[in-house]
């Protein structure tokens, strides 16, 4: 028997966190019984997720993708511009991690689960690499205070935070590299925006090991298998690093829960 949530992820369906977000709306039923969370299924049940029965996983995909500028990271349907709609692709897949229509640049997409969850989860750290085009010419000061970390407000958005440590370089006299290890809202923009600059261009050149390269704006590949191979190691080594830590200043040896620590949607 394995947990339904841990079905859904394995199945392609969402992330754990949304599979229990869509057991408690009541979405998800067993045998024609709504579901509850925690509940464990079997193999030979019949789950749903609305009118849709869910299949057990198929083979994994996990693509890279050079992501335009106008594209839009929503599965609204409504959305002509939807990544969704953008690749057509004919297997049902989701990005794990959102780039601004505003941006462009490495998008991965993919049809499991547990591959979204943990790369989304903030605490985990994972790098994302990016290359910006400013407004005005970029200074050794303005890379030391992006670097330092930049507190960044918007009353609308209930945004107050103070930006994590970072890694900068300078590529060009209007041109630097960032490295994130967190995804705040708008987060570079609006770094640069509180430091008097505007961002005129944003492209994500690199999500942990997966590199853009030379991949053309709107070009979708699948990534090797020593792409794959490294990318769900590290993915492992860093939630292993965590619950040990967790379990060690829990002083209880029970693992306590940690909520809200996902990277926010719109993240540049």
């Amino acid at each position: 028997m394995v947990r339904l949530n841990k079905f859904l992820s394995d199945a392609g369906v969402c992330s754990r966190r949304e599979a229990d977000r869509l057991i408690e709306s009541g979405q998800v039923t067993v045998d024609g019984v709504r579901a509850v969370c925690g509940m464990k299924v079997e193999e030979e049940q019949e789950v749903r997720v609305g009118r849709r029965v869910v299949g057990e996983r198929r083979t994994k995909i996990v693509l890279a993708v050079n992501k335009p500028v106008g594209i839009v990271c929503t599965e609204e349907r409504r959305e002509r511009k939807s990544i969704i709609r953008y690749l057509n692709y004919p297997e049902r897949i989701t990005y794990a991690g959102r780039l601004d229509k505003d941006s462009e640049g490495l998008l991965l997409m993919t049809n499991d689960g547990e591959l979204i969850n943990g790369m989304m989860r903030a605490r985990y750290g994972h790098e994302k690499e990016y290359k910006v085009t400013v407004d005005k010419p970029v200074t050794g000061r303005f890379l030391g205070q992006m670097a330092e970390g930049v507190r960044i407000r918007d009353r609308e958005k209930g945004l107050d935070a103070l930006t994590r440590p970072c890694k900068t370089k300078m590529l060009g006299k209007y041109t630097f590299s960032i490295v994130l290890t967190q995804g705040l809202n708008r987060q570079i923009r609006r770094m640069c925006e509180t430091l008097g600059y505007q961002v005129t261009r944003l492209v994500r050149v690199r999500i942990m090991n997966i590199e853009l390269g030379g991949l053309k704006p709107g070009a979708v590949r699948k990534l090797t298998e020593q792409e794959l191979k490294e990318l769900y190691e590290r993915i492992e080594e860093s939630q292993n690093v965590r619950a040990g830590r967790a379990f060690e200043s829990s002083g209880t040896g029970v693992l306590p829960g940690i909520q809200g620590d996902y990277e926010q949607s719109g993240v540049r």
